[in-house]
């Protein structure tokens, strides 16, 4: 005479719950990673094999539309100077790196470059690796 038992354990586990969890931790990474940086500008830096260590105070932007930028903030560019001066006042090696677009004339790089000159600030041009 056999003895069956009458209560068996499933060992098969349900799979909808943790493919709801997967789904949602996959919604929220792809929402927080475009939300990293918002406020970033984008620009096509030119090519360059060398790389700089120096560690500027600030960042001077050049958009392909002539648009400047100090950090993320829009200045006009008779107001650049002014902006420059109060952010680096005290430093004692201000440094700009200069970030411009591959389109942008060289003249208007040349301004951002007579004003560093004219107020004794390093400047270094930002680039992006071959």
């Amino acid at each position: 005479m056999a003895i069956k038992r009458s209560s068996k354990i499933d060992m098969g586990g349900g799979s909808a719950s943790q493919t709801d969890l997967i789904f949602l931790l996959l919604l929220f990474l792809m929402i927080s990673t475009t939300l990293i940086n918002p406020n970033a500008l984008k620009l096509l830096l030119p090519k360059s094999s060398n790389a700089n260590k120096e560690k500027p105070y600030t960042t001077v932007s050049i958009t392909a539309d002539l648009q400047y930028f100090v950090e993320m903030e829009q200045v006009s560019f008779d107001q650049l100077a002014g902006r420059l001066r109060t952010r680096l006042e005290g430093g004692e090696e201000p440094t700009i790196s200069l970030h411009c677009d591959r389109t942008v004339p060289v003249d208007e790089v040349v301004k951002v470059m007579n004003i560093a000159r004219d107020n004794k600030y390093k400047l270094v041009l930002a680039t992006a690796p071959e």
